[in-house]
């Protein structure tokens, strides 16, 4: 495993629109180009969302004060197509799919992402590999789902779609009449699986990074969660089991998988201990990757990602004297996915240890 990834990395166009792999009617999901400004380093070319242009000065005035680099080579425009006017850079995008692949090819990237993209095709490699997961049945189409099936499936279960994005397509089924009304909430073609349900409270996220030199692991964090809804993610994690799923990204890796790629893992008690079940694989950055890569820059190792709601519409309306990441102290508070606001939404990175935390998510709510 290669431990220069990401060392003297050559200039790069950063376009980290998610609307090509996000879910319908969330509000906001549009200015979430803004997280990669905290990714970028001078020298990128960074494209973003144009309606984000009135935050750039205040955006910019608070990551100088923290002292977290970052380019100011903007464009604000998210077409595809400008991944193309920069063929001297590389290109870091939040999802390689085909908009991208049309652009700037790369088939063997393109391949690697569609086919771990898919649950079902996740727990085949996942069993040649010897990668431990959940009790999983896989079926090519829902309608080859037998009443035999149905009672047979291990209550209570998920019924997932094999693609899928935001949690949309599963659907938790505590008996066979829960598990037939799911079914039909789905095209007779879908592809799905029928998944035991885990039973713990701690989920792992755990983020590798890959490029032609190789593939490395980015950071272990925990998510959290309020009930089963993700909240954010907590860095470090109690557990970091990299060995249970170090098969499947060097496998991803050389298949031709680029950039950052996180696997949700879940922590359950064993005979001997906790036992560590891969869930899935994000082929792509995810909602942890962007505080991971600010807390790496900074150099915080400990802190807590999360996001929130206000009343205010614009950055400038957000108070954070006091509270701002003081990089003499190594703690405070960081804009991370700041673009939102504009809905009423933020993401932020709390560092310093829990008491801190706490210390700071009380101030910050009083200001939200």
């Amino acid at each position: 495993m290669a431990s220069n990834v990401g060392a003297d990395q050559p200039r790069r166009i950063l376009n980290h629109d998610i609307m090509g792999c996000t879910a319908d009617g969330v509000v906001g999901n549009d200015l979430y180009s803004g997280r990669a400004l905290g990714l970028s380093e001078p020298g990128d070319v960074l494209q973003l969302h144009p309606e984000l242009a009135g935050q750039w000065d205040t955006i910019s005035d608070h990551y100088r004060r923290i002292g977290l680099s970052h380019t100011t080579d903007v464009l604000w425009d998210l077409s595809h197509a400008r991944l193309a006017d920069y063929p001297d850079h590389d290109v870091s995008v939040f999802f390689f799919g085909p908009d991208e692949h049309a652009v700037r090819p790369n088939r063997p990237w393109l391949d690697a992402v569609a086919a771990i993209n898919s649950k079902n095709i996740f727990m085949d490699i996942a069993e040649r590999l010897a990668v431990p997961v959940p009790l999983t049945r896989p079926f090519a189409r829902i309608d080859a789902i037998t009443e035999a099936d149905i009672a047979a499936a291990p209550y209570p279960c998920y019924l997932k779609a094999a693609v899928s994005v935001s949690g949309v397509g599963i659907h938790r089924c505590g008996d066979a009449t829960a598990l037939r009304a799911a079914m039909d909430e789905f095209a007779p073609d879908t592809p799905v699986q029928i998944q035991q349900e885990v039973v713990t409270d701690i989920f792992l996220n755990l983020q590798f990074r890959s490029d032609a030199r190789g593939v490395e692991r980015f950071a272990a964090t925990e998510q959290v969660l309020k009930g089963c809804v993700h909240q954010g993610n907590r860095h470090p994690a109690r557990h970091t089991p990299w060995d249970s799923v170090q098969p499947m990204a060097q496998w991803l890796h050389d298949e031709g998988m680029r950039g950052v790629f996180a696997f949700d893992v879940a922590v359950v008690d064993g005979a001997e201990g906790p036992d560590y079940l891969a869930i899935e694989c994000n082929p792509r950055y995810n909602g942890a990757s962007y505080p991971t890569a600010i807390a790496h820059k900074l150099g915080i190792d400990t802190w807590l990602a999360k996001a929130y709601h206000t009343r205010h519409r614009s950055l400038g309306a957000l108070d954070l004297s006091g509270i701002e990441y003081d990089p003499a102290t190594g703690t405070g508070i960081v804009l991370v996915n700041w673009g939102p606001i504009l809905v009423g939404k933020l993401l932020v990175l709390i560092a310093g240890d829990e008491s801190t935390q706490a210390r700071l998510e009380e101030a910050l709510l009083s200001r939200l």
